[in-house]
């Protein structure tokens, strides 16, 4: 039941990541927040996916043109498949990563948000990584198989991601698509915090 409950929940995020990409919102952006992307770096192979999708939509259809009942459900499964393509990247660009007076916010499109208070943050540097197997509390959140910022943490928090047991993190390791904006927000960000 907690399965399908996940499932339900992250398919709800995909659909509203799609329309809030559709009318060109972003989630979490506002007054005082700043955005730091980090979809660019997926674009190109989200599109030519989404690409391929549609080429065996309409192979497909081609396929089953003769058998009715078979052609609507190949059609409908198939133009599904590539709206859910399009709103997995959608989710990516419309939910950055964000920098604000409540902290810093990491996300990774519908499957992630990490929020942690800027009490927390210890230090932040631009680092370039490749990362691998999952580390004991390291949570890495690449893009294109790359990270670019790291964020060391002053005490632990705990971080839950669609799928995977919640687990207690004290260094998060990010791709943004301007990883030295990204490191001067979050710099800002203590710097403001330590004159309160």
């Amino acid at each position: 039941m907690k399965l399908a409950r996940a499932l339900a929940v992250h398919e709800a995020r995909v659909w509203a990541g799609l329309a809030l990409w559709l009318t060109r919102r972003r989630d979490g952006v506002g007054d005082g927040v700043r955005a730091l992307p980090y979809a660019r770096a997926q674009a190109s192979t989200m599109y030519a996916f989404a690409f391929v999708c549609l080429v065996e939509t309409v192979g497909m259809s081609f396929f089953t043109a003769p058998y009715p009942g078979i052609h609507e459900v190949v059609l409908a499964l198939d133009a599904y498949t590539v709206l859910l393509v399009l709103g997995f990247h959608a989710g990516s660009v419309v939910r950055p990563h964000t920098a604000g007076p409540e902290g810093l916010r990491i996300r990774q499109g519908a499957g992630l948000d990490l929020r942690i208070p800027v009490a927390l943050i210890g230090t932040v540097r631009r680092d370039l990584r490749f990362p691998g197997n999952d580390v004991p509390g390291i949570l890495d959140v690449p893009i294109a198989s790359q990270t670019s910022v790291t964020v060391e943490l002053t005490a632990p928090v705990t971080a839950a991601r669609l799928f995977r047991r919640p687990r207690e993190i004290r260094t998060v390791r990010f791709h943004a698509d301007e990883p030295h904006a990204a490191v001067e927000a979050i710099r800002g960000l203590m710097a403001t915090e330590v004159r309160r």
